[in-house]
């Protein structure tokens, strides 16, 4: 394991804030995904993916890497193009919630959100570069699955869009 590695994983979260970084420490491991991408003319198109994540930066962060459609370099998936990226999500006591980016260099699509928790569910909202705004949700949690919604809200348009409906199990061994 080369130092890089090592120094940028850590084993859990880090015991200053180990309540709050449960947010999103719980998703940590391995997991399948059926992802559903949802055009603007009622379309729908299904593919397999899958989501990695893990702890990082002293336990004070959660990073994760969907791959959408499995395999990589896949012809490209409709509507939502094929995801190779990750997401680096930091609790941030200062407000009581989470700085999260997402970078998917393959796609040039980079973006920064807000995450708390919404009753049962987490909700990161931001904005695009060209102004419409991201809301990407964490639903039905349970130990073993959730449901991930990626939606958006053209400056122009008075209620969201779903874009991305992501069906996640946890990969067991």
């Amino acid at each position: 394991m080369t130092d890089f590695v090592r120094l940028l994983h850590a084993e859990g979260p880090n015991p200053e804030h180990a309540a709050a970084l449960q947010l999103y420490g719980r998703f940590v491991g391995d997991w399948r995904a059926e992802v559903t991408a949802h055009g603007a003319d009622g379309t729908k198109h299904i593919a397999p993916g899958e989501i990695h994540f893990g702890w990082v930066l002293e336990g004070r962060a959660v990073q994760d890497v969907w791959i959408i459609p499995r395999p990589a370099g896949s012809p490209a998936f409709p509507v939502a193009g094929n995801w190779y990226g990750t997401t680096l999500r930091v609790y941030d006591p200062s407000i009581s919630a989470w700085r999260i980016s997402w970078f998917d260099p393959g796609r040039c699509v980079f973006r920064q959100q807000i995450g708390r928790a919404r009753g049962a569910d987490i909700v990161q909202e931001g904005a695009t570069e060209t102004g419409e705004l991201t809301r990407w949700s964490f639903t039905e949690i349970t130990g073993d699955s959730f449901q991930w919604l990626g939606e958006v809200k053209p400056t122009t348009a008075a209620a969201w869009r779903l874009v991305v409906d992501v069906k996640a199990t946890r990969r067991k061994g």
